[in-house]
């Protein structure tokens, strides 16, 4: 059964409503994509895909939007455990090997 499902741009905070099946667990909404997550089209079919890669103002939008893509981003699993994706390091949290200081 599919259901119709809003989420919102992180950038502009547009609304985006996509129809999708209602047993579908969403992850989360981010402006980039997740490392290892394959992404599908909102106009594909994206059952089998680990999320969905929406163009904001693309007919899925509500109303405006600023043309920017953002993803959608499922549970995704493997050997039955929940994935998590990497987390990138901020430069100001990454290690520093400069032993000259």
């Amino acid at each position: 059964m599919t259901v119709p499902v809003r989420y919102y741009c992180p950038r502009c905070e547009a609304i985006v409503t996509l129809e999708r099946e209602a047993s579908m667990a969403d992850k989360s909404v981010t402006a980039d994509p997740l490392d290892g997550w394959e992404y599908a089209r909102a106009y594909d079919d994206f059952e089998d895909a680990d999320g969905v890669e929406i163009v904001c103002g693309a007919s899925e939008t509500d109303g405006g939007g600023c043309g920017r893509v953002f993803y959608l981003n499922f549970v995704k699993f493997e050997d039955g455990e929940e994935l998590d994706p990497p987390v990138a390091l901020r430069p100001e949290d990454a290690p520093n090997f400069d032993f000259r200081r």
